[in-house]
């Protein structure tokens, strides 16, 4: 019997991509912030939802693996591509759409963006 839940992430204003189910499990507990050091609220209320461990990814590494899915501040073109490359599920603050070299990876399905906290709500 999993402790995990479900957390249904949908995208915010001016957003793009989504809904995202996350659902952390034993191999993947991890909800990886990475945004500029500290935990953001949006990967708080994942955490809180979802049983899974928030953890501040911009401060030490965890294995791409192991994440359920990572929150970012990406407003270019770098991080927003490199998470849903690897096949993590990839919640963005600020309010971004597929752009740059990585852009292909980006889709509905992997990638939702504009999320604030009140977007994040039990599955």
């Amino acid at each position: 019997m999993s402790d995990y839940r479900k957390a249904k992430v949908n995208k915010g204003s001016g957003g793009w991509g989504g809904p995202l189910t996350i659902a952390p499990s034993a191999d993947k507990p991890i909800i990886a912030c990475i945004t500029g050091g500290g935990i953001h609220p949006v990967a708080q209320r994942i955490a809180d939802l979802t049983g899974g461990e928030a953890f501040d990814a911009f401060k030490s590494t965890v294995k791409f693996d192991q994440m359920a899915c990572a929150v970012i501040d990406c407003g270019g073109t770098a991080r927003v591509g490199v998470y849903p490359m690897k096949g993590v599920p990839t919640i963005d603050i600020h309010p971004t759409s597929p752009a740059g070299p990585l852009a292909r990876f980006i889709t509905e399905e992997i990638f939702v963006s504009g999320v604030k906290p009140e977007n994040v709500e039990e599955a």
